[in-house]
């Protein structure tokens, strides 16, 4: 850290023993003064800077570029799995809720519909009314009539023309006979 404003060789020792660079470098380079001289020295001292930073953090990992990034990459692994489920069960649950709610809200709707009805019935009159429509019930003295449309009546069940095979015998018998084939 004491030679950080002296120049150095590229193995990294310094230019004459320590001494100062100014006797070997040209006329017109001990010259440079101004905006542009300083503008060069600070960027040459910040890139400087920068990969003494990079090789530093390099060598106190003790890894090289692509082992630290595999290692990032099994981090970000581990992480996505450890969220993984979790959110998975939050979602399920989420959807759960959903359907719990809907059902909820049809059963009270149901609810209300059967307290009317529940109120309804409560009349003697509407009872009555269902009493005559439902059961064909009607009061002592009323006669009753019956309108019966062509729809309303059964279908005939369709008659068998010929005449119709009376088994002899008793039942056991003509179970007997099947099962034995004769």
């Amino acid at each position: 850290m004491a030679d950080r404003g002296r120049a150095r060789n590229r193995r990294g020792g310094r230019v004459d023993g320590g001494g100062s660079t100014r006797a070997r470098r040209p006329a017109s380079a001990r010259r440079r003064t101004g905006a542009a001289a300083t503008e060069t020295t600070r960027t040459r001292l910040r890139r400087g800077l920068a990969a003494k930073r990079a090789s530093g953090a390099a060598k106190v990992l003790g890894m090289s570029t692509t082992r630290r990034a595999a290692v990032v990459a099994i981090v970000v692994c581990a992480l996505a799995f450890t969220v993984a489920v979790p959110l998975r069960t939050y979602l399920s649950q989420r959807s759960e809720v959903r359907e719990q709610e809907a059902q909820q809200a049809q059963l009270q709707q149901e609810v209300a519909q059967l307290q009317d009805r529940k109120n309804q019935l409560g009349d003697p009159a509407q009872i009555e009314a269902e009493a005559r429509r439902r059961l064909r019930y009607v009061k002592p003295g009323e006669t009753p009539y019956i309108v019966q449309l062509p729809e309303d009546q059964p279908a005939a069940p369709p008659q068998q023309t010929g005449p119709q095979e009376v088994p002899e015998g008793s039942w056991y018998e003509n179970l007997w006979n099947q099962v034995s084939g004769g």
